[in-house]
Order: structure tokens, then sequence, then C-alpha cells
């Protein structure tokens, strides 16, 4: 057992443990997904529809990989999850190098599916965060992590052309190889960071570790896993802002540098995108404790707002670059209050034995669901442009804060005394 004193060391530990992966992991990450659909279009050619592949492939890759993380976490603990979800992205990154260096358009997608595991490892990191918090100050716990997320993330992509160039002049790969070699061996950083130091583990000390020899007691399986969101409501509606969230923000950052290239732009793109990451980690401190002080419902609600304003402005951008800086941002913080909220609204819904395998439930569809935005952003962009992709993206946005809306009047409704 262990003393209160002792929880609140170990969670300070954990929450440092944590921190330095994401740093890590989230520049590696940011860095190999900016230049991923330049990959697709020098295999395709730049006038392919398909542009949107690898960072659909990426995100469906961290879908079915959440799952099989979350199952390991559920048998073994956080520790062990998080170091094989590291250790595949970084076969995996090695793996897209190879295709980007081939030009073999099968190779490069099987390494971006593998790389889905670094961010699937990142994403169940959150739920690491609040293992040891309190109810009140879970939020916060879990946009510290978010927040870490900024300093790799942002500086990920400007480290883009260095990586080109050394990759060009040092080793004589194509110029988009470098990124993905580099990128993958960030990874390792990370699976040594939490293999050293996530000890002792905090799934295990918060009594959430189930292992397969107690009882015989197996984790729930994906539809019984269904059935428990389906059954609270407010698990519903964390699973929709979520999932929302994460297809409004990715179906518009996916295109984004497609749009900037084919206006001239593409120097600006590196820029874009880490304005747009700064927005979805480095404001999750404020958003956190937003979250735990005004509540879930609130910054579900705030999110929408954000987004939709986001897809406005990125839908009134034309051929300039200059909306989509604040466009990009504003969908970077609008998506941050969505996944926090929505997070910490499932974690406060459903029963701490279930409470890994939904996780990994939760992150699956809110990954798949952002994969397909992903896959079919290029056709859309193709076909009526960035703009109506924007303005799609819009109404998804305005459909979430109405959900809210009536969720948060229902609310209202049940805890009215009855005169």
């Amino acid at each position: 057992m262990y003393s209160p004193d002792d929880l609140v060391a170990i969670q300070k530990k954990t929450l440092r443990t944590l921190v330095s992966g994401q740093v890590i992991a989230a520049a590696s990450l940011a860095s190999a997904v900016t230049v991923g659909a330049y990959v697709i279009q020098n295999i395709l050619g730049a006038d392919t529809a398909w542009s949107g592949i690898a960072s659909a492939t990426v995100t469906i890759g961290t879908a079915f990989m959440a799952q099989l993380l979350s199952l390991v976490m559920t048998r073994k603990g956080r520790r062990v999850g998080l170091q094989y979800g590291y250790i595949a992205a970084f076969i995996g990154g090695i793996i897209a190098g190879i295709g980007a260096e081939t030009s073999q358009l099968a190779v490069f997608l099987f390494g971006l599916f593998l790389f889905g595991n670094g961010q699937a490892a990142n994403l169940l990191s959150r739920y690491a965060a609040t293992d040891l918090a309190d109810v009140n100050t879970r939020a916060s716990a879990m946009s510290r992590i978010l927040f870490a997320s900024t300093f790799g993330a942002v500086f990920g992509p400007i480290l883009v052309v260095p990586a080109e160039r050394v990759g060009e002049s040092v080793f004589g790969w194509q110029q988009y190889t470098g990124p993905w070699i580099f990128s993958a061996c960030f990874f390792v950083f990370a699976a040594v960071n939490v293999m050293v130091r996530l000890r002792p583990d905090p799934l295990e000390v918060s009594g959430g570790l189930r292992s397969q020899n107690v009882a015989g007691v197996q984790p729930p399986k994906f539809r019984i896993a269904m059935q428990t969101i389906f059954q609270s409501p407010s698990a519903k509606i964390a699973i929709f802002a979520m999932v929302v969230s994460q297809v409004t923000m990715v179906a518009v950052m996916t295109m984004t540098p497609v749009h900037l290239k084919a206006h001239g732009h593409e120097s600006v793109s590196p820029f874009v995108i880490s304005l747009h990451i700064a927005g979805m980690y480095a404001f999750s401190p404020w958003v956190g404790k937003y979250c735990d002080r005004k509540g879930r419902y609130s910054a579900i609600a705030v999110g929408s707002i954000l987004l939709i304003l986001a897809t406005v402005f990125a839908a009134l951008a034309g051929e300039s670059a200059l909306l989509l800086f604040p466009a990009l941002w504003l969908l970077g913080v609008g998506w941050s209050f969505g996944l926090i909220g929505g997070s910490n609204l499932l974690v406060d819904s459903i029963p701490i034995e279930a409470r890994v395998q939904i996780q990994g439930t939760a992150d699956f569809l809110m990954s798949l669901c952002g994969g397909i935005a992903g896959f079919s952003s290029g056709f859309i962009r193709r076909a009526v442009g960035f703009h109506m992709l924007s303005n799609i993206a819009c109404v998804l946005a305005f459909v979430m804060f109405l959900v809210v809306q009536k969720a948060q009047r229902n609310r209202a409704a049940s805890s009215a005394p009855v005169l």
C-alpha cells in the first residue's frame, strides 16, 4: 500500500516522465507528417487526389494500434504499452523512409501504418496522466501532457528542411527521406525514457491493472466496450466530441500544406503547421483549468465555437496564405478544447475496471474517423476546392455545438428542483 504522500510523489514523477516522452515523440510525429503528402505527390504526381492518404494511413494506424496498445496496457501496464508503441513507430519510420527513397507506395504506406503507433502511444499517455489524479485535477494533469507536446510539435516541422539537407548532402538520399529516418530515431529515445523512468507503473498503483492471472478476468472486447459506452449518455457525448474535433481538425489540416503548395506558398507551410500545432498543445494548461472549473460540457462548447471560426477563416483564405495562419491556430485550440473536454468527460463516465479498454476504444473511433477524413479530404479538395472542404468541416463543428447545447439543457432540466 502507498501512503497519500507516496501517491503524490509517484504522480509527480509520472507526469515528468510522460512530459519528456511527449516532447520527443511529438517532434518526431510533427516533422515526418509535414512531408507525408509531398511524398505521395512525388510518387503519384503533383495533381493526384490521393495526397491525403499519407495522413489517413498514419491516423488509421493510430486507430488500430490504440486498441492493441490499450489491450497490452490492460494486461501489462502503461509502461510496457507505451514502450511497444514507440518501438513499433521507430520501425515504421524506417520503413516509411525506405518507401520514400525507393518511391514504392506500398512500402511507404505500410511504414506509415506502423508509424501510427507513435501517435497512439502519445494519445494514450494523456490517460496515464489521470490514473493517479483525483476528479478535480484530471483535466489539468491531462493538459500538462498535451502542453508538453508543444515544444516538440512546434519545432518538429521547422526541422524538416535541415533533415532534408543532411539526408541529401551527407547520405545522398532523396529530398523527403531524411525527415522520416531522423523522426524514427527520435522514438528510440521516447521508448528508453518510459522503460527506465515510468516506475512504478501508475496504472498498477491506481489498482486499474488487471492481470490475466487474476480470477481469469479478460479485458472487455470491442463490442462490450461499445455497449458500455452507449449505456452512458455522457460517454456518448464524450465520444462524439472527440470524433468531431478530430475529423474537423484532420480534414482541414491535412490539405493545408497541399493547398499552400498549389498556390506557391510551400515555403510558409511548415510555419503554418507549427502555429497550428502550437494551438493544439500550447494552451492546454489553461484549457485543462477551464475544464476543471467550468465543466466538461462547457469546454466542449467552447471548442466547437473555435472550430467554427477556424473553418470559416480557412474557407475565406482563397489563394492567400494570410488567413490560414489564424485559421490553423484556431483549429488547433478548438481541437484542444474538444479533446480535453471529451476525454475527461469519458473518464468521468465509465467504471475504473473497464476504463483502459474503453479509452482505447474511444481513441480507435476518434482516429479511425480522423483517418477517413484525411483520406477523403484530398478527393474533396480536388473535386470542389479547399474552401468547400472547410465549409463541410464548419457544418460538423456546428452540429457538435448543437449537440452539446442540447446535452447541457437536458442536464440542467434533470437537476432542476421539482416544485
